[in-house]
Formats: structure tokens, C-alpha cells, sequence
């Protein structure tokens, strides 16, 4: 039989990410978060390609950021509510770590694959601030999808796209519960 881990169940059973916008400082450390970003590394990735990296941001860069963001949404005749949305979410944010997909050429794992890795990353990177006692909240946005935003605010290069960023600080206020996915509705069993 299996040694079960009944406090880890119970906590992913229970789980729920904090909004972005209720989070406030402090954030966690530079040795915390190390410790974060270790286990958000165990996630799996078939190959051991690595195809994900971390960049991690905080003050000056958070600002730097959103005001990147108004502008970028200014050129692209983005309506001002919409920039503001995407801007809050850094300038408000205590740290942010932005997970980054890293394209690798390889015989055996499709990049779908890839993908999946670096998508599994922001979930444990998300999970482990979580476990830790900290808010945190994964966020995209279209400021993730834009080319050009990311290549010249945080240097991607063609082979790399972003993620998810995770938000993670210190919760303001306990989110509500949430309706969850009927389990039977969405499961087939089969033993054939």
C-alpha cells in the first residue's frame, strides 16, 4: 500500500489562489523564494529539457512594467480601461516571477510537451507559494501574448514565450468560495 500524505491532499483539495489585486508586501525573500522556484523546478518535464526559466520581479521593475504597459496599449489603440487592467497587475504586485516558456529543439519531446512542462511549472510555482502561507495568483493577460512587449520589456527571445505571471505577497482579504467542476460530470471510466 501507498504511505499516504493527508496533509498535502487536504491542501490540494482545498486550494485556492488568491486574487492578484488583494495582494500587498511583504513578499517573500530572495532564500524564500529560492526555495519556491526549487519546487516549482521538480515539476515534470519529460527529457529533462528545462524548457521553462524564471524571471523575477520586483520594485522598480514592477513599475517599470506597468508603465510599459500603458504605453504598449496606448500604441496599440487599446481602449484605457484595458491598459489599466493589464498595469495594475504589476504596479500593485509585490513580486511577481514570470515563468517563461523556453522552446528546445528535440527529437523525442514535441513541443506540446514543452508547453504542458512550463504550464505544470506556474501551477507548482503557484502551489508552493501557497503551501508556504503566501497569496499568490497566476495571471497571463494580453500583455503575455504581445511580441513585441515582451521581447523589448523583458527580453525573450524568439524561441521563448511567457507562461504565466505569479504573483505571489501577503493576502489582504480570505477570496470567497468558488463553484467547482462536477467530478462525475467530467470523468469516464473505463476498464476495457
Amino acid at each position: 500500500m501507498p504511505a499516504p500524505n493527508p496533509q498535502a491532499l487536504e491542501f490540494l483539495l482545498n486550494r485556492r489562489s488568491r486574487p492578484a489585486k488583494t495582494l500587498t508586501g511583504p513578499a517573500p525573500d530572495a532564500s524564500r523564494l529560492l526555495t519556491l522556484l526549487t519546487a516549482a523546478a521538480r515539476t515534470p518535464d519529460h527529457g529533462k529539457l528545462e524548457p521553462w526559466r524564471f524571471i523575477v520581479l520586483s520594485d522598480d521593475a514592477l513599475i517599470r512594467l506597468a508603465q510599459a504597459t500603458r504605453q504598449r496599449g496606448q500604441d496599440l489603440g487599446m481602449d484605457q480601461a484595458a491598459c489599466d487592467k493589464a498595469a495594475f497587475s504589476f504596479e500593485n504586485s509585490p513580486l511577481c516571477v514570470a515563468v517563461v516558456e523556453v522552446q528546445k529543439d528535440s527529437p523525442k519531446v514535441p513541443a506540446v510537451e514543452q508547453t504542458y512542462s512550463a504550464g505544470a511549472v506556474c501551477l507548482a510555482l503557484l502551489n508552493a507559494a501557497l503551501a508556504d502561507g503566501w497569496g499568490a495568483n497566476w495571471l497571463s493577460g494580453w500583455v503575455s501574448h504581445d511580441r513585441t512587449f515582451v521581447s523589448k520589456n523583458l527580453g525573450l527571445d524568439s524561441h521563448e514565450r511567457i507562461a504565466g505571471f505569479i504573483h505571489i505577497g501577503t493576502e489582504t482579504a480570505a477570496p470567497p468560495a468558488r463553484p467547482r467542476p462536477n467530478i462525475n460530470a467530467i470523468t469516464t471510466w473505463t476498464d476495457v
